[in-house]
Order: structure tokens, then sequence, then C-alpha cells
């Protein structure tokens, strides 16, 4: 799309992922909002805004990725920055949403960081949130200001239809996330199988029973992020012991920390698909993943807030 003329549509980014911001603005036919995130010699975030926003209706698109702490802060701030600048409304584009697996109390006196990050994010004056695939679905209801939740699988299940792969079994890594394979495997006209897995603590897996048939089968194991990669790969290796012929993996965010992009590359996942809601620095993007982008379905959900329509449509979005 090219040349949107609404003057009263504006798009401004801080630093956690600019390359995205500028797609999606490329997207939508505008320039990106003059601002600049800076930081004084002692480490706070100055925004500066350069341009007038009165009136406007702005969307900002800041993943609270790594490192989370600096990212949130410049976020707050430029939130903070567009209320007194007296923008008309303020609409937080959050593709990934850091702290989301925070969401509840494990154990007694426990956090619920997840819904302390919303009411940091509301009180500083965002009236809507454009988010994708929240590790806890429950998250949207921390906030009461509007959250549209974009998912991942349209754009993950095109790519893998195109490829042309044959006797597919999708694969949840775990019981939260049947849903979400089952929403790709209906995309596939494909079976599943769920691993049951046990995690004495974060970050830290003893494997794996296999649920379900995946003997001679293409497995596509599907998650909404992967951080260490220990669960997928061990995932992908119970997988080919069982007679899985191939295995690929996918997932909408990849933090990826920590040892994850060894693991992956010794791994014998054939194909890490990923989306482009984290930035991975170019000198760690090693040849089994694929990275696709969201910023056309983000830039349609932006169009579409801007304009009133409906933007669960954007649900079965296939046209990017």
């Amino acid at each position: 799309m090219a040349n949107y003329r609404d003057p009263k549509l504006k798009v401004f980014t801080c630093n956690a992922n600019r390359q995205l911001a500028r797609e999606i603005a490329v997207h939508i036919g505008l320039t990106l909002g003059n601002a600049e995130a800076i930081r004084f010699s002692d480490g706070e975030c100055q925004i500066k805004l350069n341009e007038s926003i009165r009136g406007a209706d702005v969307f900002v698109i800041q993943p609270t990725s790594a490192p989370v702490n600096e990212h949130l802060m410049e976020l707050l701030v430029m939130v903070d920055a567009l209320k007194r600048a007296s923008a008309k409304s303020i609409n937080v584009v959050i593709p990934y949403f850091g702290y989301a697996r925070q969401d509840r109390k494990a154990r007694a006196r426990d956090p619920i960081t997840a819904k302390l990050v919303a009411n940091l994010i509301e009180t500083a004056g965002a009236h809507r949130i454009i988010t994708m695939d929240l590790h806890a679905t429950q998250i949207q209801g921390f906030f009461d200001i509007p959250v549209d939740h974009l998912l991942g699988v349209p754009i993950l299940g095109k790519y893998f239809s195109e490829k042309g792969l044959s006797n597919i079994c999708v694969v949840s890594p775990d019981h939260g996330g049947v849903t979400r394979a089952r929403k790709l495997a209906e995309r596939l006209g494909a079976p599943i199988a769920i691993i049951d897995k046990r995690r004495p603590e974060p970050n830290v897996v003893e494997m794996m029973n296999i649920v379900g048939n995946i003997e001679g089968k293409t497995a596509i194991i599907i998650d909404d992020m992967i951080d260490t990669a220990g669960t997928i790969t061990l995932a992908a290796n119970a997988l080919v012991e069982a007679g899985a012929r191939e295995v690929f993996a996918c997932c909408t965010h990849p933090v990826l920390s920590g040892p994850a992009f060894e693991r992956i590359a010794n791994s014998r996942i054939q194909e890490f698909v990923v989306t482009n809601t984290i930035p991975i620095p170019e000198d760690k993007l090693i040849d089994k993943i694929k990275v696709l982008s969201v910023a056309p379905i983000i830039g349609e959900a932006i169009i579409r807030v801007h304009e009133e329509l409906s933007v669960s449509k954007l649900f079965d979005y296939i046209s990017l």
C-alpha cells in the first residue's frame, strides 16, 4: 500500500525493533514519526518528539524484548510524552509482550508481573493495545482498555502450506499449546500430536512422552515462543527417535536466549521458522532459521483501528 494520506495517522517507534517499525510504516504508506529515544549519561531514558502530534491517532511500535526493562521504560516514557503532546489517541503496538510468563501465582508470594506491566502501560496513558500471540491469552483481561490480539498461525500456516510438505503431523510441545497446534493443523489438513513434558523449574525440562502417531510423518512443532530452545530440541530428538521422517519447528516469538542458537544449530530440526516480532542479530542468524515478517498483518490492524473497521477479519489473514 502506498501513500496513506490521512495526516492524523502517525506511527512512531523506540529502539526495540526499528526494522519492523519501518516495514510496518512502508506497508501502510507512511514514514516513521520523527522521534528519538536516547539516554542520559547515567542511563536514564529520554524521549524527544520532533514533530507535532496534536489531535493525531498515534501508534507506537515497541516489543518489550531483551533488554526487557530498558525497552519497557522507553515505551512508558514515549506514551507519557505523546499524552503530554496532546495526541488524540495513543495506541501501543507490542508485537512481543515481555513478562507474559509471569501471569499467575505459581507459588505462594509470587508476583503477577504481567498484570503490573499492564497497569504501568495503561497508567502512562495508552488508549489501546495491539499485540500478538500472548503467552497467556488471559493477559488481555489485565487491561481495562481495548486489546486487539493478533495471531501468528496464519503467517506460519501460509508458509508451510506453500512448502508442499506431505504426510504432516503438527506437534504441540506441551498441553497448553494444543489449541495453537490444532489451528495450524486445520490449516494444513493434518493431525496433531502432543508432547507430555515435565518442567521442575524454569528453563529445565525432564522428558517426555509423545501422545499421537508420528511414525513416518513430517513433524511440525509449533509454540508461541522459544527461549533457550531446550524443550524444542529435546522434542525434535524424541520425535525422530519415535519414527518421524523429518522435523520442522516454528514459533511467533524468537526470544532465543543463552545457548539457544547453538542448540538449534546442532539439533535434528531441519528448519526453524520464526517471525520478526523480536529482531535476531545478523551475526546469529544461522542457516536453519527462516524469518517471516509480521509487518503486513500489524500494518493492516493499524489501518483498521484508525478507520474504525473490524480487526477480527485479520484472525484468518492470508493475503500477506
